[in-house]
């Protein structure tokens, strides 16, 4: 009997890993689906005028709020930090390359994780449990162009432009409390903050919202799409996809922060 004990653990793991990676692969065909109906007609534009509205501008005030703060706190700690090596000069570029090229893209990767991937994957999972997605079957309407295209291509649009909303948020945020607080001045500091950004940190910021609006749209989709029956379902399709979402938009950062800018 004991000698069978490391057999059934290698068993279970093997048979969690190969669970995992088909998981994987089915998500990565899902994604590639989702792409390609991007591409070919029919289009639904009430569809996505409704995901840009929802997905953009309902995301503002959470996406600023978030931001804003971020980035005072930011320019106290750095300030605190620098103060001991005689370096609070610094804020003002620390500041600004820690919203734009990491901090701000995301924190709003992961707002909208929290935000829009939830809300995508509930409102798709209840299609399904009221089989709301069969009648649509029924209707000769592909749910891939009608419920997940239009929001995968929403928010591949509209989530860098809250990345850049959000960084400038932020850096006003440590500007805020740079002059209010710390003595700096505000010419100056805005000065600082224009000279040292270069071209590369705003397009790798952009290109991370990108593919962080695309990771979590596609997740709310593909585990509304796959979720169970009844409520638990709802609720854990729900919940996976906000789990999904941001862990991979933080890999993901770091794969692109690594293209970017390795040396």
């Amino acid at each position: 009997m004991t000698s069978l004990a490391p057999g059934r653990a290698l068993g279970t793991l093997g048979r969690g890993v190969m669970r995992g990676l088909s998981a994987v692969g089915r998500a990565t065909l899902f994604a590639i689906s989702a792409l390609s109906h991007m591409l070919r007609p029919p289009f639904y534009g009430r569809e996505f005028a409704v995901a840009l509205l929802n997905i953009g501008w309902l995301s503002l005030p959470v996406v600023g709020l978030t931001a804003i703060f971020t980035g005072g706190a930011l320019a106290l700690q750095i300030y605190a930090g620098g103060a001991r090596f005689n370096a609070e000069a610094v804020v003002p570029q620390i500041v600004a390359i820690g919203m734009v090229r990491e901090l701000g893209p995301v924190l709003v990767g992961l707002m909208i994780a929290a935000r829009v991937t939830s809300s995508i994957a509930a409102e798709i999972a209840t299609m399904k449990v009221t089989e709301q997605i069969d009648a649509l079957v029924t209707l000769s309407t592909n749910p891939m162009k009608y419920l997940v295209a239009p929001r995968v291509l929403a928010a591949l649009i509209v989530v860098p432009v809250l990345v850049g909303v959000g960084d400038v948020i932020g850096i006003f945020g440590g500007y805020a409390v740079a002059t209010g607080s710390l003595g700096f001045n505000a010419a100056a500091y805005l000065k600082n903050t224009v000279e040292f950004l270069e071209p590369l940190d705003i397009v790798s910021s952009l290109v991370k919202g990108c593919v962080f609006g695309g990771v979590a749209a596609t997740m709310g989709c593909y585990f509304g799409m796959h979720s169970g029956r009844g409520a638990q379902g709802v609720g854990r399709a729900t919940k996976g996809s906000v789990e999904a979402a941001a862990v991979l938009i933080l890999a993901a950062n770091f794969l692109l922060t690594g293209m970017f800018f390795s040396l």
